[in-house]
């Protein structure tokens, strides 16, 4: 083909650089909001924050317009009237610091510390009772890459043929596995009860193992994790009767004997030297005599302004008399970070009034959930009923549910957790799936857990109630609510 040029026209939506800074902005949780701050203010000096509230905020409001700080060739008139000695105090009189502290009462917010919490992690006390046995060097190094194979949950992962080749080719040490399978059983002895096990089945068995000596119980437990596991799984508890010969009370002893065991013995010492994630709402709603109040944290509203110090600098460029090509420069360094103040403030702003907005739609759609706490009367919602509500974009309103938390007198919710889908009933009523999955819930809760309802039985019963569901959506929902089958739910 040949090349050639052509002219062409194209009509394209592109977003402005404030958009797509308030854009990102809206993802951000209040938990992490002080953190982009910091960082903006990082990156530009002329942004700091207002910790003081300054009184004069409205009289300094209009300095920095655009008209402000054009580009010219004299002196501005805007700053004319500005004295000098309003900013800067060349004053002698000034009392040293040190003459205004009381050396008397020593500083205790300064000297405090902050506790630190010690622990040890779940490999430091598996190498603590590794330590206790009577072990020569090799024999110590292998057990040690035993143990640092053990995963979190206290199971020993790895086959033994692995654990050999990387004693082989990482620390040049040559075993066997039978080697590797004695110093296995040796740790399997440590605590917590069942660590260092392959499998479920080898963990449960070990800790009973530790029991044998409570009663008979235990011994039938054995058994019944080592003939039957897979029945036991599947809760096929009429094939471990018979192939034990057990009646229901002693079968019913057994399955309590097994448990009370734990499946993940590495639980029990988990390393907590993680930091735990707590959720910090975005939104606060008070129920004030019957009605509704919400307010933003706190956290979204920071305080920030332009620095007085990047002010000083650009009345003192426009008093000079000589600018030269530096002089000039410099000016256009910090007009350029005021206007990325300006913008990043505005952002803060824009991103308060769109999150009150939201927030506020979302609760008049769902006045009467706010109120009674009741899942059952909240309203089928999607994204577009809250994005017409507030004549934002669909898009815009999903950034906001997606990562932000409301604090009620009924709990801490996320925002998705009010949207929901709708289904119709007999009467042609549209009503909320989060409804329906209310009622489900209640219906498997009370229901007897040694005959569980089956999926038929639910549908029947929520159709008799008047909502059109078929079997296989109510099998959806069931998964949603993170219930299993009926066989499952059977309890003795």
């Amino acid at each position: 083909m040949a090349l050639g040029q052509h002219l062409q026209q194209k009509l394209l939506q592109k977003l402005s650089p404030q958009q797509i800074q308030l854009m990102k902005l809206l993802q951000v949780p209040t938990a992490i909001l002080d953190e982009r701050i910091k960082e903006e203010m990082e990156e530009n000096p002329a942004l700091e924050l207002d910790e003081a509230g300054h009184e004069d905020k409205e009289e300094n409001g209009d300095e920095f317009a655009e008209e402000a700080y054009e580009e010219t060739d004299g002196t501005a008139e805007d700053y004319d009237n500005v004295d000098i000695s309003d900013y800067v105090n060349d004053s002698d009189d000034d009392v040293a610091d040190y003459k205004l502290r009381d050396e008397n009462y020593p500083e205790q917010e300064e000297n405090r510390s902050i506790p630190i919490k010690v622990e040890n992690s779940f490999y430091e006390i598996l190498v603590e009772q590794l330590r206790l046995l009577k072990l020569d060097p090799t024999q110590f190094k292998i057990a040690e890459q035993i143990v640092g194979s053990i995963d979190e949950d206290g199971y020993l992962r790895r086959e033994t043929t692995a654990i050999v080749d990387d004693l082989a080719f990482r620390q040049n040490i040559i075993s066997t596995e039978e080697d590797v399978e004695e110093l296995i059983q040796r740790i399997q002895r440590f605590d917590p009860p069942g660590v260092a096990a392959r499998n479920l089945q080898e963990c449960l068995i070990i800790q009973l193992k530790r029991q044998q000596e409570e009663g008979k119980h235990v011994k039938m437990a054995m058994q019944a994790i080592s003939k039957y596991f897979d029945e036991f799984t599947k809760k096929h508890y009429e094939k471990i009767q018979r192939g034990l010969n057990l009646d229901d009370e002693q079968l019913k002893e057994v399955m309590q004997q097994i448990i009370r065991l734990n499946p993940k013995p590495g639980g029990m010492v988990a390393d907590n030297s993680q930091a735990e994630n707590y959720v910090v709402p975005d939104f606060f709603i008070y129920n004030n005599a019957g009605k509704l109040e919400i307010t933003l944290n706190a956290k979204n509203a920071p305080e920030l302004r332009i620095s007085g110090g990047y002010r000083d600098m650009l009345k003192d460029y426009d008093r000079g008399a000589k600018k030269d090509k530096r002089q000039k420069e410099a000016v256009m360094f910090i007009k350029q970070k005021i206007d990325s103040a300006k913008w990043f403030i505005d952002a803060i702003k824009q991103r308060q009034h769109t999150l009150i907005s939201t927030m506020t739609a979302i609760m008049n759609h769902q006045y009467e959930f706010f109120l009674t706490g009741d899942e059952t009367t909240m309203k089928p919602m999607i994204l577009k009923d809250i994005a017409e509500k507030t004549n934002l974009d669909i898009s815009t309103v999903s950034r906001v549910a997606n990562s932000k938390f409301v604090q009620t007198e009924f709990g801490t919710y996320r925002l998705k957790f009010f949207f929901s889908e709708s289904l119709s009933t007999d009467s042609g009523e549209e009503v909320s799936t989060r409804e329906v999955k209310k009622i489900l819930s209640d219906l498997i809760e009370n229901e007897s857990k040694k005959k569980p309802l089956s999926d038929e039985r639910l549908t029947d019963m929520l159709q008799e109630k008047g909502y059109n569901i078929a079997r296989r959506t109510v099998a959806k929902y069931r998964e949603q609510l993170n219930i299993p089958v009926a066989r499952l739910r059977k309890q003795l």
